[in-house]
């Protein structure tokens, strides 16, 4: 199997983006994340494609970018299910400041979750009211920003906070017990996602871990 990768590089937000073009030639086995190891373990230093990574088995959201204009985890897709008419195109985030290459500044997603106060001041004294099976799933979360990657209403730096925030808000709010912080989450989520959500569930169809964004902002949503 050979396969045209192309890699949108770009050394710096001031920097013009330029394509890199390399020609794989092997099964197809390969996961990007692994074609990525093994091309910059070939190349100069200073030539080395920049990207993030971390566990390396889709546990950690780090290696998220675009591939074929996908958002995806560079760890979860192979080279062979991938290719289409024989070429593959990684590119960053579109919706993120660029640091370098396929690296983007996701900082604001967590800025966002601090501004909307979402953390557990006073854990609720009994269990019983919570849907365990949903907190698991949403606990599940790897705040990659693939869901914000799509949604059509989020941009970095904006008001609307998307649907990782969203994910994290329901887990705080359900377990949090009923005092004044809990209120105060409850304003703000519907300050930063409620009010802007067109419900298009474009952030369901990419998860990585298939969460069911849904049923999770249908429960949080009810909470008076």
């Amino acid at each position: 199997m050979t396969i045209e990768i192309s890699v949108k590089r770009q050394k710096s937000k001031a920097e013009k983006p330029y394509i890199q073009k390399f020609l794989y030639t092997g099964d197809g086995n390969l996961s990007i994340a692994d074609w990525l190891t093994e091309t910059n373990q070939k190349e100069a230093k200073a030539d080395r494609i920049a990207w993030e990574c971390g566990c390396l088995e889709k546990k950690c959201g780090a290696c998220a970018m675009l591939v074929n204009g996908y958002p995806v985890l560079a760890c979860s897709v192979f080279l062979k299910k991938t290719v289409k008419h024989g070429k593959i195109l990684l590119e960053p985030f579109r919706k993120f400041p660029l640091i370098k290459d396929l690296v983007v500044d996701r900082s604001t997603i967590f800025d966002t979750m601090k501004h909307m106060k979402v953390w557990i001041s006073e854990k609720n004294s009994s269990d019983y009211l919570w849907d365990r099976e949903l907190q698991y799933k949403a606990g599940q979360c790897l705040q990659c920003g693939c869901c914000l990657e799509v949604c059509p209403n989020f941009l970095a730096g904006k008001e609307f906070a998307g649907a990782s925030a969203m994910v994290e808000a329901y887990r705080a709010i359900e377990q949090n017990d009923w005092d004044g912080h809990r209120n105060e989450m409850k304003q703000e989520y519907r300050k930063h996602f409620f009010t802007y959500c067109g419900q298009s569930l474009s952030c369901k169809s990419v998860c990585p871990q298939s969460l069911p964004l849904d049923t999770i902002q249908a429960r949080v949503n009810g909470y008076k």
